[in-house]
């Protein structure tokens, strides 16, 4: 997967004609295998959820752009004691 490059380990699930990744809290990417999508952590002036994108095609630049947002969530929700030892 192109996310182990950048250090970051997910889960991939698929069905229904998509395939999600769950990365982080807060972080999940989906795709339909034309688009990836994954909340940017911004909102509209309306209060909704700004999605980033990326297209399918592109999994490099997908892959670096989810590893940038990743990133900003851990410094937000770092990983807890209990789970940072059972790596070690």
């Amino acid at each position: 997967m192109e996310l182990e490059q950048y250090g970051v380990a997910a889960d991939v699930h698929e069905g229904y004609g998509l395939a999600l990744v769950s990365v982080w809290v807060e972080l999940v990417v989906w795709t339909d295998g034309h688009w990836f999508r994954w909340r940017s952590g911004r909102t509209s002036t309306s209060g909704r959820p700004v999605y980033a994108f990326a297209p399918a095609s592109d999994v490099v630049t997908a892959a670096r752009r989810v590893a940038h947002r990743y990133g900003q969530l851990r410094r937000v929700h770092p990983c807890p004691p209990y789970l940072a030892s059972e790596g070690s």
